[in-house]
């Protein structure tokens, strides 16, 4: 069964960390493109951070730069989103996604939430005091 299972979260201050996993079953991950979204409520789902397996390219939005690291662990089949200097903004539930057919990142070109075929099951990040 193919299956992203998602782990961490949770209610963190403003100014704190927080991590999140991300596991896969079913498939190998380091063989797909994965990128972390979030949505938050009343917003259309955003990329924040994505990686390509193909040619290591990246997307990282503009609001998380220098906050937020992605990083990965074939052997786990898994990647994690680790964020730190958390702020209100960045409250939303975060999932992570992957695919087998995206090559590319842009920076410059929000990845498409609908190109991403398999999903995890989103996990809620509330930053507040």
């Amino acid at each position: 069964q193919v299956q992203l299972v998602q782990s961490g979260g949770g209610l963190v201050q403003p100014g704190g960390s927080l991590s999140l996993s991300c596991e896969a079953s079913g498939f190998t991950l380091g063989e797909h493109t994965t990128c972390w979204f979030r949505q938050a409520p009343g917003k259309e789902r955003e990329g924040v951070f994505c990686f390509s397996h193909s040619d290591n390219s990246t997307y990282v939005a503009d609001s998380v730069k220098g906050r937020f690291t992605f990083s990965r662990d074939n052997a786990k089949n898994a990647v994690y989103l680790q964020m730190s200097s958390l702020k209100p903004e960045d409250t939303a539930v975060y999932y992570c996604a992957a695919d087998r057919f995206i090559l590319s990142y842009y920076q410059h070109i929000p990845p498409d939430p609908s190109a991403h075929d398999y999903w995890g099951q989103g996990t809620q990040v509330t930053v507040s005091s």
